[in-house]
């Protein structure tokens, strides 16, 4: 919760920066699940109402914006991205930084492209808002 009251304690508030073990804990299920192209168990890593920001969205849709909303959105767009990897998909994690209510996890492709994720987390530890990153090999 936001307030105009500044924390002048040296501690970090516990509730609003993640804890980097669970930051962890959370990219590699995130990993295994792509490297398993398990779509449900991809999807539960995120709310119903997520906001995705990714370079994938205007080149897949032509969308502008480069922004899709909403879980199901979200479902058509990493289905079509499966489709299109085939069998070989794999997402190795080099390094997840832990933030003000998420995380952001550097990661390698199978193509040896390299690519970041900004992920905002509800109470839940659902993606609410991912900004998405890449390099190509």
């Amino acid at each position: 919760m936001f307030t105009n009251t500044p924390n002048t304690s040296l501690e970090p508030a516990p509730d609003i920066i993640l804890n980097l073990e669970r930051a962890r804990a959370m990219a590699k299920q995130w990993a295994d699940a792509w490297n398993a192209q398990d779509l449900d168990r991809i999807l539960s890593h995120y709310s119903d109402s997520v906001v995705f920001y990714s370079p994938t969205v205007i080149t897949r849709y032509g969308e502008p914006s480069g922004c899709l909303k909403g879980k199901e959105a979200l479902r058509k767009h990493f289905q079509r991205g499966l489709d299109s990897f085939g069998g070989n998909v794999q997402f190795n994690i080099l390094d997840v930084l832990a933030g003000v209510n998420g995380y952001t996890v550097y990661y390698s492709r199978e193509t040896g492209a390299t690519a970041v994720d900004t992920v905002i987390v509800d109470a839940d530890g659902k993606a609410v808002q991912v900004h998405a990153h890449y390099h190509a090999a």
